[in-house]
């Protein structure tokens, strides 16, 4: 694994706290408990993680396997991103603020993960798949991970701007 995606979700949107995004990640939400769960009925997603708002961790596949995160998507001319990337949920709505024992519990947990793999990069949805996906949005501080991660530039590309728009945030860059 060499890309980490950083998500959104919240289930229903804009409410937290309850168990429907694990129900969701394991195949048991019960699709009539809300108006919006028949929306998403057929989607057949995963994700290695789920921060809470509380900063709590859920694991819910191995970072050895595959999850169905990303979509499609490319990054840096490379498809399919979930055949090597570690798909990280915030629980959370696109474009709003993050909580700080979120990002605390993020920190340490790319922290870990770097020690095992070799993390080229941590990006969002909208950076892998800008025409389709918006999350983690302009409420996440990408400025407030690079500063607790202190990692190089080069691994966090959004840090310099969390005003980058997500139409130019794909282009391959130079070397």
């Amino acid at each position: 694994m060499s890309l980490v995606v950083v998500h959104s979700i919240s289930l229903p949107p804009g409410e937290y706290g309850g168990d429907a995004i694990e129900r969701l990640f394991t195949n048991s939400l019960d699709w009539d408990a809300h108006p919006y769960f028949q929306s998403i009925r057929d989607l057949k997603v995963s994700s290695h993680f789920v921060i809470r708002r509380s900063g709590k961790l859920l694991q819910f596949v191995s970072c050895d396997r595959r999850a169905w995160h990303a979509g499609a998507s490319q990054w840096r001319g490379r498809d399919n991103c979930n055949d090597y990337s570690i798909g990280i949920e915030l629980e959370g709505l696109e474009g709003e603020r993050f909580e700080s024992e979120q990002y605390t519990q993020l920190c340490a947990l790319l922290r870990a993960l770097a020690r095992r793999y070799r993390i080229a990069a941590v990006v969002g949805h909208e950076h892998i798949a800008p025409t389709r996906k918006h999350d983690p949005g302009m409420g996440f501080d990408w400025m407030r991970l690079a500063h607790g991660l202190r990692w190089s530039q080069a691994r966090l590309p959004f840090a310099s701007s969390t005003t980058m728009p997500a139409a130019t945030a794909n282009r391959p860059q130079s070397q």
